[in-house]
């Protein structure tokens, strides 16, 4: 017999006091890295609620901009890997001050946000310790259990069991996945690595990791020009750069946008050069363990965290060091 497993005990107090609650309308805010899990969450909520349409936003936008929606019936969720990213821990006051709730993820329960919001789910990354973590205790995981939450205390929506057991699969998934890219990575590796400009594409659930990895990785850690492309959009105006000389990459995820990526696939391989197109597609990862409605929503993770070992094997090559070379990030603070 299968054991029942529960979210994480942070959820699951931030979901409780739902209970006897309304809500009209959800909110996803952050900036930069933390930004890029809001696009798959809203995608998840999207495709699993009837009852809450949700809104993604640059946190000082969603200050400035102050939708007339955000009220009291709003729940506003927001993320901070350090939890003082100045202009979330200011949104989560704007979002306090309108009445709505607030839910915030952060590495750190007692930094500016955690103890500026409503309620605070922690989670581990590797970034801040250099040790490694289980895939199950990431910003992505603890946010899918929190829309899937409301998913189903708002619609009856009973799929918290199976995303509970995919989570607990997923680093495999991830460290098998690894095994496979590795040669593909030290073959594109030396070249890409010679680049000034890479692009990366994707769409629906995997567009957060294309964007992540263009604004966060390649631009932030390396200094080489980066664009996120969305894998439609690129046939609006993005696909006339295209030569023999441009290099991509491209995400193939396995949610119901991915015939948006083959199509980008095609031109990509009719019209650029096959060494300058690196393609991951998770069709080829063994998702043993996850549940299939949930592997759309998981492939990002496995996108992002096998393209983070191909940026040290960039760094190495560039002999430019991921986070101490920065010249702005964490360097300054005047600005």
């Amino acid at each position: 017999m299968t054991e029942t497993l529960s979210p994480h005990p942070d959820v699951a107090s931030a979901l409780k006091a739902l209970e006897g609650s309304k809500t009209d309308h959800v909110f996803f805010v952050a900036c930069g890295g933390s930004l890029s899990i809001m696009y798959p969450a809203k995608f998840m909520l999207d495709q699993l609620s009837r009852s809450l349409p949700s809104d993604v936003y640059n946190a000082a936008e969603f200050t400035h901009r102050a939708p007339k929606r955000l009220t009291s019936d709003s729940i506003v969720i927001l993320c901070s890997m350090t939890g003082t990213t100045a202009e979330t821990v200011a949104a989560a006051e704007f979002a306090r001050k309108a009445g709505a709730m607030t839910i915030a993820l952060s590495v750190e329960p007692q930094s500016p946000l955690g103890r500026g919001s409503d309620h605070l789910v922690s989670f581990e990354a590797p970034y801040t310790t250099g040790v490694p973590i289980d895939a199950k205790n990431s910003n992505y995981a603890r946010i899918y259990q929190i829309v899937l939450g409301l998913a189903q205390h708002y619609d009856g929506v009973e799929h918290m069991g199976a995303l509970m057991h995919s989570l607990e699969a997923l680093q495999s998934v991830i460290d098998k996945a690894q095994d496979v890219l590795a040669p593909r990575f030290n073959q594109y590796a030396p070249h890409f690595a010679k680049q000034e400009v890479i692009y990366t594409m994707a769409s629906g659930a995997s567009y957060g990791a294309a964007y992540s990895y263009a604004n966060c990785v390649l631009m932030e850690m390396q200094w080489i020009n980066s664009y996120p492309i969305h894998a439609n959009e690129f046939f609006h105006g993005a696909f006339e750069v295209l030569d023999q000389s441009r290099c991509y990459i491209l995400m193939k995820g396995l949610d119901d946008t991915r015939p948006l990526e083959d199509r980008a696939e095609v031109f990509l391989l009719r019209f650029g050069a096959p060494e300058n197109i690196l393609v991951l597609d998770a069709a080829e990862f063994d998702f043993t363990g996850v549940d299939e409605m949930f592997r759309g929503a998981l492939a990002p993770l496995v996108f992002f965290d096998t393209l983070w070992r191909f940026a040290y094997r960039l760094a190495e090559l560039r002999d430019h060091e991921m986070m101490e070379a920065r010249r702005y990030m964490k360097k300054l603070n005047d600005y």
